[in-house]
């Protein structure tokens, strides 16, 4: 099959795209496939055309363009089939203030937030409680994501992610233990149970650095905590709209009684695609290594799409 691998594009994650394209590239090629390598920041112009050449795109971009739909739209334009969810979904689920509203009309716990679309005016004050973090409302792999502990924090974190451009998302803290789980096709796969080395969250040092954190799949939680965490994963996913794949992150709780709570974070339409990221770690387990995921991947991609190019 030749394949379209789109990876790069012009956010904050380029280079972490780049380096995971490298390795699903490898992984592509040996399945049988012939690869096309497409950075989209140099390639934008050429994409509805490159793509129409092809049988099939793989989408390795994090972020805006990318997560934000907008590249799945120009494929579906050009009648290229790919993974992942379409238009819609993707920018529902990348827009962190929108996906939490869908969470709670759907009965999925998620932590209080305030949506900061710009720099409010000198007198504001949050309405959340301190501590809490800040996060860019579309960014991904944690970065600029700060906790504040008070105003000072607040308007340094806050000055961080406007500088860029981006929106800003405040949300209460939950303390409790990380856990991510992936869906592939309807099928939720076994949970990852995350413990970050250093930071008191898993932030971008714990995802991407050597040693930055445990990844434990399957997750060691008792059996009715790991069916919880699969039954709201799938329900995210199905809120938003999704397809093909997706990768909800929660935190788990425990109060004093000894009730557990899970509240969902975000749900990430593009998950990580190399060999040692949390989503293959998860299809691992099952008994699914990198090439197959990667083969699976494809074949529910192509399923209900046909390659038929929309006249313009």
């Amino acid at each position: 099959m030749k394949i379209l691998l789109i990876a790069g594009g012009w956010s904050t994650e380029k280079e972490i795209s780049l380096s995971g394209a490298r390795v699903m590239e490898k992984a592509l090629i040996a399945n049988g496939h012939a690869v096309t390598f497409f950075d989209l920041h140099d390639g934008f112009d050429d994409l509805l055309e490159t793509a129409a050449g092809h049988d099939f795109a793989f989408i390795n971009l994090h972020g805006a363009p990318g997560e934000d739909g907008l590249v799945q739209a120009l494929l579906d334009r050009a009648g290229c089939p790919y993974q992942g969810s379409g238009p819609a979904g993707s920018f529902l689920a990348l827009h962190k203030a929108a996906s939490k509203q869908i969470f709670r009309r759907a009965g999925l716990l998620t932590p209080d937030w305030e949506f900061l679309p710009r720099p409010p005016d000198g007198d504001w004050r949050p309405r959340l409680a301190y501590p809490l973090f800040v996060k860019s409302n579309t960014g991904g792999s944690s970065l600029r994501m700060a906790q504040a502990r008070d105003r000072s924090e607040l308007d340094a974190a806050l000055e961080n992610i406007f500088s860029t451009g981006d929106e800003a998302l405040l949300e209460t803290e939950i303390t409790g233990r990380e856990v991510t789980c992936g869906i592939l096709g309807e099928t939720p796969l076994p949970p990852v149970l995350i413990e970050p080395a250093n930071a008191g969250y898993f932030d971008y040092r714990s995802k991407y650095e050597v040693g930055g954190a445990r990844e434990i799949c399957p997750a060691p939680l008792p059996a009715e905590i790991v069916a919880a965490v699969c039954d709201a994963a799938l329900a995210a996913h199905r809120a938003l709209g999704l397809r093909g794949c997706s990768r909800s992150d929660f935190i788990l709780t425990e109060d004093m009684a000894g009730n557990t709570n899970l509240y969902l974070l975000e749900v990430n339409t593009l998950p990580g695609m190399t060999a040692t990221s949390l989503m293959p770690q998860e299809a691992q387990a099952i008994g699914l290594d990198f090439g197959a995921l990667l083969e699976k991947l494809i074949a529910l991609g192509l399923k209900g799409r046909r390659k038929k190019a929309v006249r313009i």
